[in-house]
């Protein structure tokens, strides 16, 4: 059963405090309100018929009357206007923390399936997260402060009727408990089966010129058509929860009422209850039990957004790899002794023992067949996934004790596939030095080889993720040229030359060359022979340990 209110909520938004303390204020005024009302109205009605007075004589106390309902409109468009802002201010700083975490636990926790689920919760996911702050918040501190205060004031009325009204009142939100056990197994089995769904999708189309060449687009199709359908299964059984527990809800306070009203009824036949008493009563009554109703529909209205909170609060639970304090680095040789890691949840190493040193001004390949560990090692020097044994210094100093952003300042990293940001090439060349002008934009790409005049618009060509008009190779030198624009101390390339023709493989070895000979220390992770050659040292990284 999820919490009411979940305390991490309060330390990552702001704005939920601030809701908080607005809506006891407002909660404490409208609770007075409806008792002024009840006795007011109770006082109107007893003495126009049972005291045979006109309505000229009780103007006082409808003005009174008419002064509190203007009031309690007034107080629910100010606890509205509350509750929105809170929940967009909510939205934004949850989506704020959700993604800047995401980017320092890296591209190594966000590999697989998380994409799809991550883009998924920081859209729809942090978005549904708005009615929960918004109306069940609110609603659950009205349905704590009203219900006391109004059945305080019945207990001074009538003590029958405030017995009745403390004994059948806790029933609901004990049912609300019930359901709120089953209702959250069922909206955490929509989010998974939504969360696969969307990256099944985000597979499919990155994969669809793969799937259309071997015919399997259809197959594809049927495998989205089958999630979805699991999700919209999911999806109906979750409004069948909402809709037949708010109807044992409204029956369970229906009948709640009648038996207090039954009971005033009697005693008024019976002469032992006068009918401002039973007046006043049977009018604070259903205010009682309407929060608390009024707090289950709310509460499945919310459940999407609930369940989505707590998979944020998983998300920021997250520890990254590297968490240290240390802002100051003395460069020196970087030395990986006798280093080994295994990714989250693997049950297989990922990179055997391996020992090695980063010295500045050389270049060093590390080669070996495809799945020892080479990316692996290159995660591991990223600082973005932690080793199992051994350790990482530079300049003495263990990698694990460092500031993470204090060292990735002074790397770089150059992927298989580089990711382009975009929007246009200048500024993907810019992301080390945005300050940098168009002409040593230009310089940059000329010097990985790739001459901006014969992109279609220049050094303005459209680039991203998902939409460009580069290739793959010109993708790649562009990811250099960042590195090029800005040498940092130790640069780490996968492959860079996988894919180029081989004048384009000479521009990039030399780019690569010029930037050990400015005193970097490269890493380059190579398959072919020429890049191989240009090295000054080379590693083999093998399945029971390293050879040089």
């Amino acid at each position: 059963m999820p919490r009411p209110l979940d305390p991490r909520l309060i330390r990552y938004a702001r704005g939920v405090r601030t809701l908080l303390i607005g809506s006891v204020v407002v909660a404490s005024s409208t609770a007075v309100l409806v008792v002024i009302q009840a006795f007011c109205l109770a006082d109107v009605i007893s003495r126009v018929f049972l005291d045979g007075e006109s309505l000229d004589q009780t103007v006082a106390v409808l003005v009174l009357l008419g002064s509190v309902v203007l009031a309690r409109a007034l107080l629910a468009l100010i606890g509205e206007t509350l509750s929105q802002r809170a929940a967009t201010r909510t939205s934004a700083q949850l989506r704020a923390a959700l993604l800047g975490h995401v980017v320092r636990l890296g591209p190594v926790w966000l590999s697989g399936e998380r994409r799809g689920q991550v883009a998924t919760l920081a859209t729809r996911g942090i978005d549904s997260v708005e009615p929960y702050v918004a109306r069940y918040l609110p609603q659950l501190v009205i349905a704590f402060v009203v219900p006391i205060t109004v059945g305080v004031a019945i207990l001074t009325q009538d003590l029958l009727a405030a017995v009745i009204v403390a004994v059948t009142a806790p029933l609901i939100p004990v049912f609300m408990v019930l359901v709120g056990m089953y209702t959250q197994t069922a909206t955490a089995k929509q989010w998974s089966t939504l969360g696969a769904l969307a990256g099944h999708f985000l597979d499919v189309v990155a994969g669809l010129p793969t799937l259309k060449a071997f015919g399997r687009e259809r197959v594809q199709a049927e495998q989205m058509a089958e999630v979805d359908s699991r999700y919209r299964r999911a999806t109906l059984g979750v409004l069948r929860i909402s809709f037949l527990s708010s109807f044992v809800l409204e029956i369970l306070a229906t009948v709640s009422i009648a038996v207090v009203a039954v009971s005033i009824g009697l005693r008024l036949v019976s002469g032992t209850l006068d009918l401002r008493t039973g007046l006043v009563v049977l009018i604070l009554a259903p205010e009682v039990y309407l929060p608390i109703r009024m707090v289950g529909a709310q509460f499945h209205a919310a459940a999407e957004g609930i369940e989505a909170a707590d998979q944020v609060f998983t998300v920021l639970a997250v520890e990254p790899a590297l968490t240290g304090a240390t802002t100051e680095i003395i460069w020196d040789d970087v030395v990986v002794d006798e280093v080994s890691a295994t990714y989250t949840g693997a049950q297989t190493v990922a990179l055997s023992p391996v020992s090695l040193v980063l010295r500045p001004g050389h270049v060093l390949a590390v080669v070996g067949s495809s799945g020892v560990g080479k990316s692996t090692l290159i995660a591991v020097l990223s600082g973005y996934l932690a080793p199992t044994c051994g350790v990482v210094r530079i300049g003495g100093v263990d990698l694990g004790s460092l500031d993470p952003e204090a060292w990735r300042s002074h790397i770089a990293v150059v992927s298989q596939e580089p990711a382009l940001l975009g929007p246009r090439v200048a500024d993907d060349v810019r992301l080390r030095r945005p300050a940098a002008s168009d002409a040593e934009v230009g310089e940059a790409l000329r010097g990985v080889g790739l001459d901006p005049a014969t992109l279609p618009d220049g050094i303005h060509t459209r680039v991203g993720d998902l939409a460009s008009d580069v290739s793959a190779g010109q993708r790649r030198r562009i990811a250099l040229a960042r590195v090029l624009i800005g040498p940092p101390d130790l640069i780490l390339l996968d492959e860079p030359t996988a894919g180029l023709d081989d004048v384009a493989e000479a521009e990039v070895m030399a780019a690569i060359r010029r930037l050990a000979d400015g005193g970097a220390a490269v890493l380059v992770v190579a398959h072919r022979p020429s890049l191989i050659a240009g090295a000054d040292e080379v590693v083999q990284l093998g399945a029971i340990g390293v050879g040089a």
